[in-house]
């Protein structure tokens, strides 16, 4: 018999795939459970090195016991800045396994970018320190405080994704895909930052190396921190891939209702942004009318004797 836990697993799988159906994406249970474990890393990476900070503010800096232990200083500085260097690019990870949605811009904000401003929160008061104690010595502050500086730019760079992705712009590219090709796979290098909608493509308008090339969903390819679908699609669908015109054409008029002109506009190029036919929005469907039936008028009279 099969445990609680799978029948769980089981019903969680069901309304994933139900929710991939209506043309909305969900993370795979498994790249749901990596993001979480890199999340837990990153999260206990970054208290590591602020414990690491605040032993070098309180037991050596402000003790005045930077002249005696200045090697040691550089050396926490350094463990500090590797690991939130290293939580970050977990943190990152993450986010391509397991995207945020772009509805609430805040969150969408603060979870892509959380790594940039805890590196800031962590180094800028160290930083501030250094300059601001009279009683370091000039060489020892100019080498220490630049360091900070360069480590602290350095790791704070690492932590932002300019790249972020969307749950929902997994969503649409999957649409596209799959309503282009009737399957699910995409074409890429993951040295690269564009996936595409077939072998040809890939090598020729993607100048993908052939022992670069590999395939996978287009979730596979986030996960691999392949950025975007690339956004010559329509033509390398039309002149490379062998999709018929009238298959390009129903995207362009968004897939049987799965796409509306704002997805499609996020995915296409500007130059075949006019080929767009999709409404902008969605029409929700009518409710169903059910006739009603009149119901006869009793009848009065006796019956015949």
């Amino acid at each position: 018999m099969a445990t609680d836990k799978q029948k769980a697993a089981r019903a969680a799988e069901r309304e994933r795939a139900a929710s991939i159906a209506e043309g909305n994406w969900v993370p795979s249970p498994e790249n749901k459970s990596k993001a979480t474990w890199f999340r837990v890393a990153a999260i206990l990476l970054w208290i590591a090195a602020i414990a690491v900070e605040i032993y070098l503010i309180f037991k050596i800096i402000v003790p005045g016991e930077l002249g005696n232990k200045f090697t040691l200083a550089i050396i926490l500085l350094v463990v500090m800045a590797a690991g939130a260097l290293v939580g970050n690019l977990l943190w990152k990870k993450a986010n391509h396994l397991d995207p945020a949605s772009e509805k609430n811009k805040f969150r969408f904000f603060v979870q892509n970018q959380l790594g940039a401003i805890i590196t800031i929160l962590a180094f800028l008061p160290l930083i501030v320190l250094i300059f601001m104690d009279k009683n370091i010595d000039g060489k020892q502050k100019g080498i220490l405080g630049g360091l900070a500086v360069i480590l602290g730019a350095a790791v704070a760079v690492s932590g932002m994704d300019f790249n972020a992705i969307s749950s929902e712009q997994i969503a649409r590219e999957r649409n596209v895909v799959q309503a282009l090709t009737g399957q699910d796979n995409v074409w890429y290098s993951k040295k690269g930052s564009k996936f595409h909608v077939c072998e040809k493509a890939a090598l020729i308008t993607g100048r993908v190396q052939q022992a670069n090339l590999t395939h996978g969903t287009v979730e596979q390819a986030h996960a691999d921190g392949v950025s975007e679908l690339t956004k010559l699609w329509v033509s390398e669908a039309r002149n490379h891939c062998n999709v018929p015109e009238d298959r390009i054409q129903y995207v362009l008029s968004g897939a049987g209702g799965t796409l509306t002109s704002d997805d499609l506009d996020k995915t296409v190029d500007d130059k075949d942004k006019g080929q767009i036919k999709a409404p902008a929005s969605l029409p929700k469907k009518a409710p169903v009318q059910v006739p009603s039936i009149p119901v006869p008028a009793p009848n009065t009279q006796r019956p015949a004797a």
